[in-house]
């Protein structure tokens, strides 16, 4: 579930080559601070995941809202107790 967030937004990714050329910038739109520059474009979506995962860690450490993610769960009753399954 974790992983099919990362890449459903990493698909998402806009990126475009800078410094003359050189270099690839890349970024997820709506996802503020989510950015990253490598020489290559693999390396620079290697690093924009890298930083993607870093950016939902630290919104989960903060309690911070994040877009899209949702922890999915099973109800199990129990003697007329709801009890959720992760």
């Amino acid at each position: 579930m974790f992983q099919e967030f990362l890449f459903f937004y990493l698909n998402k990714a806009k990126y475009e080559l800078i410094e003359e050329g050189k270099t690839y910038y890349g970024e997820i739109p709506g996802l503020k601070g989510v950015w990253a520059t490598g020489k290559s474009l693999e390396e620079c979506r290697k690093k924009l995941l890298e930083t993607l995962e870093g950016w939902v860690i630290l919104r989960l450490k903060k309690n911070l809202p994040i877009p899209n993610f949702r922890i999915p769960y099973k109800k199990i009753s129990y003697s007329n107790k709801v009890y959720a399954k992760v």
